[in-house]
């Protein structure tokens, strides 16, 4: 997903992954399928079949542990300010683990075509030293949509083949 927030001096483009379900609705599904799961392994462990308990227990924690391991990858995100005179890549979960800086001037866009039709562009904002991916975990139409957010605002420095570059 790819939203936008224009002001005066700067354009703020945030990218992220699709999330299907919120964190609250993982537990509710974890909720509906441990409890006829735990009656279940209780109504064997009571006729003396106990050793289903703990399985049942180690199934739901490995499902729960799934469902949020899941739900935490999804909070990715790549935070792209452009502003009159820099533009500041962040990439991170919860607050920003990696930051790049490039003057605005020297910034470009490479634009690498996809390999397949349902594939969406490979995206990276470059200077004379650093190239920097962006939206690598983005579909086609989102990628499509942040090319043209990127393009209204920095130059496209290169537009082909990852081989045939050069910075």
């Amino acid at each position: 997903m790819v939203t936008s927030t224009r002001t005066r001096s700067r354009l703020l483009i945030v990218a992220r992954p699709n999330n299907s379900s919120s964190w609250r609705s993982n537990l509710m599904v974890l909720l509906g399928l441990s409890v006829p799961s735990l009656g279940i392994a209780i109504g064997f462990a009571l006729i003396g079949a106990w050793p289903i308990l703990p399985f049942a227990g180690l199934e739901l924690l490995a499902l729960g542990s799934a469902l949020y391991y899941v739900c935490w990858k999804l909070q990715y995100r790549h935070v792209i300010t452009v502003s009159d005179d820099s533009v500041r890549i962040d990439k991170g979960y919860y607050h920003p683990r990696q930051s790049w800086h490039f003057p605005r001037q020297g910034t470009g866009l490479a634009i690498t075509p996809e390999r397949h039709p349902w594939e969406g562009p490979e995206l990276a904002l470059h200077d004379k030293h650093e190239s920097v991916s962006v939206g690598e975990f983005l579909n086609r139409e989102d990628s499509l949509k942040l090319v043209t957010l990127l393009q209204e605002e920095i130059r496209t420095g290169t537009h082909s083949a990852r081989e045939k570059r050069q910075f």
